[in-house]
């Protein structure tokens, strides 16, 4: 089939990288799949209108509102993949809910990543829960060995003559919902009481007016460090030499830099809200936390208990292993976009 696969693709988002995962499960199985991004088209008739210049015969859209709703009325089959702002944020608003639902129904399937997820779309739109199947995402992990990693945290003032550093990294794009300066007040004043440990946020400037904001905040913060976006294979080598990976999201889906530290074995500080505790069982897989302050207290209890780190990651591997196999995703999608045909 010529498929259609239709994703907000800007910088710094999980939706690019999804994308670009199912769009290789697809092509693999000898599909012809074209990716855009929905930034590009204004309205469901330009979308038709690419629709037919391209004699597109089927489609995929990642999240309802952004996606579903330029392929209504399309005149192909299509299927819808839930984003966590789909859920944590847009059913919320009664207008968008209403249109949400409508794409739905006009979808022949949607895929969820948790099975939470479902439950509260079926909560919304309750006619739609019999097409809406449960994937989790699939990871693969892999780190350049050659990427010299304390070179470029020393060029930022980070590691200073090798030392020993706890090094905490936040992988995000530099946007409010990913909320980065979370932690920063709390984590600043237990560094200038311990001076070991360190703070790393990395990741493309997603809002330009937020990310001035973080910028000037991380500036006036001892002991906060914030590094632009590096290639994921240098961004793995570092993930694999650092202590500890943090999430200080308000809001999440799923967060592939989460899945993608337990997978690397390195130990996964989350705020503990739906999208974080749908993947991460505090003490066993990873750690919870509340406030900047309970972090700042399981950080503690991780640097001095290293049998508790042991047992995380080898939890937290294992559970990678076993629920967010890549393979098993690439089947998943290559049965269900037969659903389309």
């Amino acid at each position: 089939m010529r498929l259609l696969l239709l994703a907000a693709l800007r910088a710094g988002t999980g939706n690019g990288t999804t994308a670009r995962r199912i769009q290789d499960h697809l092509q693999t199985a000898g599909h012809m799949c074209i990716l855009k991004d929905t930034s590009d088209y204004e309205s469901p008739l330009a979308v038709a209108d690419l629709i037919s210049s391209k004699n597109f015969e089927a489609a995929l859209g990642i999240h309802i509102y952004k996606a579903g709703r330029l392929l209504q009325g399309s005149g192909i089959p299509f299927g819808i993949i839930f984003g966590g702002t789909d859920i944590n944020e847009d059913a919320k608003c009664d207008k968008k809910s209403q249109v949400m639902g409508t794409i739905l129904d006009e979808a022949r399937f949607a895929v969820s990543f948790t099975e939470a997820m479902k439950e509260t779309a079926a909560s919304y739109w309750p006619r739609t829960r019999s097409k809406i199947h449960v994937q989790s995402q699939g990871i693969v992990t892999a780190h350049n060995p050659s990427f010299n990693w304390k070179k470029l945290l020393q060029s930022s003032g980070i590691l200073q003559d090798n030392n020993c550093s706890y090094l905490f990294l936040l992988i995000c794009g530099l946007r409010r919902v990913k909320d980065p300066l979370y932690l920063v007040d709390a984590f600043s004043d237990w560094h200038r009481k311990e001076t070991a440990v360190h703070l790393i946020i990395i990741g493309p400037a997603v809002d330009p007016v937020f990310a001035e904001e973080v910028k000037e905040k991380v500036k006036r913060a001892d002991g906060v460090h914030l590094l632009p976006e590096i290639p994921q294979e240098d961004l793995h080598a570092v993930v694999k030499n650092c202590f500890a990976v943090v999430n200080s999201s308000s809001s999440e889906g799923m967060s592939a830099a989460v899945l993608e530290a337990m997978d690397l074995k390195v130990p996964v500080l989350a705020r503990n809200i739906p999208g974080n505790a749908a993947v991460i069982t505090h003490k066993t897989t990873g750690l919870l936390y509340s406030s900047p302050q309970e972090f700042i207290q399981l950080s503690k209890t991780l640097i001095s208990d290293p049998s508790l780190q042991r047992e995380i990651v080898t939890r937290a591997k294992e559970y990678v292993t076993k629920h967010h196999s890549w393979d098993h995703e690439r089947k998943a999608y290559q049965n269900m976009v037969l659903k389309l045909q």
